[in-house]
C-alpha cells in the first residue's frame, strides 16, 4: 500500500523559489523543506509541491489546478485576493449554484486555483490537486479515476457525481473525490472547446523505497502511456508522472557524488536505484 503524500510537481522558468515564497506567505502551516538552483521543495498547509526549474520547455496549463476549500467566506477572500495578485481570474469570485463563494484565477506564475468555501463543518482549509478532462480526454475522468484507485492499493473512491440523464453530458463526471495513498484529489470531465490538456507543466512524483516499488509504479502507469527520460512518464491519459528513489535527495545532496548520480539519471528512463547508489 502506497502510505506516502504524492507530490505535485510545478514546471518553472527559473521562478521556482520566488513561486514558493509567495504561496508559503499565503497558505498557513507552510514552509519551503528544501532548495538547490534546480528544485524548491515545499509545504502548503500539509500538501507537498515541488517546483522545478526546467526551462522554457512547459507550460502550466489549467488541466491540472489546485482546489483550496476554506472554513469562511472571509478566508475565499482573503486566499483569492492575494493569489490573483498579478495575476487574472478565469471565473470571477462569486456565488455559484454549487457554492456560495468561488472563483477560478490563474496566479502571476501561470499556476491555476480554484477557491471555493467548504462544506458545513469543514474545520480546516484542504489543498487538493484537481484534474480537468478536456478535448480528447473527454468523457474519461471516471475511467481514470477507477485506474488510479487501482494501481495505488489503498486507493479509494470517495465521492463520483454524473451529470444528469437530461443533460448533455449525461454519464461524465461532473465532480468526483479521490484518494492516493495520503493524497486527496479532485477529477471532473470538461465539455466544450478547451485550448489545454494534461502536460508536463504539472506532474506527480511517486517516492519509492525500492526498486520493485519504482518498477511496479513505471509498469503500472505506462502501460497504454509512454516512457520519458529520467524517471518521467506520461500514463494511458496524459498525465505526467516521475517515479523516484526517495533517497534521491540524499543522493545528490553531496555536490561531488550528486554529479555522478545525476549524470546517470540523464541515461535512464525507469531509474535503477543500484546504479544510483554505486555511482
Amino acid at each position: 500500500m502506497y502510505t506516502d503524500a504524492l507530490i505535485s510537481c510545478l514546471w518553472f522558468d527559473g521562478q521556482a523559489k520566488a513561486a514558493a515564497t509567495f504561496y508559503s506567505s499565503i497558505f498557513k502551516s507552510s514552509k519551503i523543506t528544501a532548495e538547490n538552483p534546480m528544485v524548491v521543495t515545499f509545504e502548503l498547509n500539509g500538501t507537498k509541491f515541488m517546483g522545478l526549474n526546467g526551462g522554457p520547455m512547459f507550460k502550466i496549463n489549467p488541466s491540472i489546478s489546485f482546489f483550496v476549500t476554506c472554513t469562511t467566506i472571509e478566508e475565499v477572500d482573503e486566499v483569492w485576493t492575494q493569489l490573483i495578485e498579478g495575476g487574472k481570474a478565469l471565473m470571477p469570485i462569486d456565488t455559484y449554484p454549487w457554492s456560495k463563494r468561488y472563483g477560478w484565477l490563474q496566479d502571476q506564475y501561470g499556476v491555476t486555483w480554484q477557491v471555493s468555501i467548504g462544506n458545513e463543518g469543514q474545520t480546516e482549509q484542504i489543498i487538493r490537486p484537481s484534474f480537468l478532462f478536456t478535448n480528447k480526454q473527454f468523457g474519461k475522468a471516471e475511467e481514470a479515476i477507477k485506474f488510479y484507485t487501482s494501481v495505488f492499493e489503498g486507493g479509494t473512491i470517495d465521492l463520483l457525481l454524473p451529470y444528469g440523464q437530461e443533460d448533455a453530458n449525461a454519464g461524465k463526471v461532473l465532480y468526483s473525490e479521490f484518494t492516493l495513498g495520503k493524497s486527496p484529489m479532485i477529477a471532473m470531465d470538461g465539455p466544450g472547446d478547451h485550448q489545454y490538456t494534461f502536460n508536463e507543466g504539472v506532474s506527480f512524483v511517486i517516492n519509492c523505497d525500492t526498486q520493485s516499488e519504482i518498477d511496479y509504479y513505471w509498469n503500472s502507469l505506462t502501460r497504454g502511456g509512454e516512457e520519458s527520460m529520467c524517471g518521467w512518464l506520461k500514463d494511458q491519459f496524459g498525465v505526467s508522472w516521475q517515479v523516484v528513489p526517495s533517497m534521491i535527495g540524499k543522493l545528490v545532496s553531496d555536490p561531488e557524488k550528486g554529479q555522478r548520480v545525476m549524470q546517470e539519471v540523464f541515461k535512464m528512463r525507469k531509474l535503477d536505484i543500484d546504479v544510483l547508489l554505486n555511482a
